[in-house]
């Protein structure tokens, strides 16, 4: 853990717990850190409930904490994920290996390739992802909930 950011997590650690302490849930909960990305993983039997359909209990409640955060930590910024059992890191995955699948094939067909409607934080990996390819290249169209991204080969950029 970083002593720099030691007040931080530690407040969102207790945010977490009271929250989902008066919900009723019983869960472990545990930080990790690696590279960029600081998660707050929860272990709990009731995942399914707590994750909601498509991830939406998860979304809420990642909203919630860090507006928690933003409230105590006006000046600070500390960009971190909630995870329960693992469900955002296998969306994540799911997502760079959809967009890997998209590259190949836009490789292949020589075709620009959209992908299915994302949120912004999903498009970023996208995006990220794909700059290991030096022969494709990605943009973001549409608006709102119908924004996603396209998926080109360099040559047509």
């Amino acid at each position: 853990m970083q002593e720099d950011k030691k007040p931080q997590i530690e407040f969102v650690e207790s945010s977490i717990k009271t929250l989902l302490r008066r919900m009723g849930f019983s869960f472990s909960l545990e930080f990790q850190e690696g590279g960029e990305d600081s998660w707050f993983i929860i272990k709990a039997q009731d995942a399914p409930l707590l994750i909601g359909d498509n991830g939406k209990h998860l979304s809420a409640l990642s909203h919630v904490i860090k507006r928690i955060y933003e409230q105590k930590f006006p000046e600070i910024k500390f960009q971190f994920l909630i995870d329960i059992n693992d469900y955002n890191k296998k969306k994540i995955e799911e997502i760079k290996d959809a967009a890997r699948m998209h590259a190949q094939r836009v490789r292949y067909f020589k075709k620009p390739m959209e992908m299915r409607p994302m949120n912004a934080y999903e498009r970023r990996i996208v995006h990220y992802v794909l700059q290991e390819y030096p022969d494709i290249a990605t943009e973001s169209t549409g608006q709102g909930l119908e924004r996603r991204v396209v998926i080109k080969p360099l040559d047509l950029a």
